[in-house]
């Protein structure tokens, strides 16, 4: 795949999308966000260990999810453990989810009439 696209723009795009791609548990499925991350570094990068390549993706998790992953583990792991991890603590846990405010609707609030006003 380099020798076909390895120019330095299409380098550049790579590693820009890796950058700017942060995981959302909201948004994105932990398995095929991790594969896509893992097959962008190993196109990258080919010399590069699987281990390496794991610590790099989970430094794009962020936050408390990252923290709890790295609790699990007490040296670097495989893959599959590092998705089973991830899956287990985003369905078991909030971890990873932003908390978004509820607005107010003026509906909630009972609306008194005129006659009840003078009782």
């Amino acid at each position: 795949m380099i020798n076909k696209w390895g120019n330095n723009h299409w380098r550049f795009k790579m590693e820009n999308n890796f950058e700017s791609a942060i995981f959302n548990s909201e948004k994105d499925k932990p398995l095929t966000w991790f594969f896509k991350q893992k097959d962008g570094l190993s196109a990258l990068y080919p010399d590069m260990s699987d281990i390496m390549i794991n610590m790099k993706i989970l430094r794009k998790w962020g936050g408390e999810l990252e923290n709890a992953i790295k609790c699990r583990f007490v040296e670097p792991c495989a893959t599959e453990e590092y998705i089973n991890a991830m899956e287990d603590i985003i369905t078991r846990t909030r971890s990873g989810k932003t908390w978004s405010k509820i607005p107010m609707e003026s509906k909630m609030v009972p609306k008194i009439s005129k006659e009840d006003r003078k009782l």
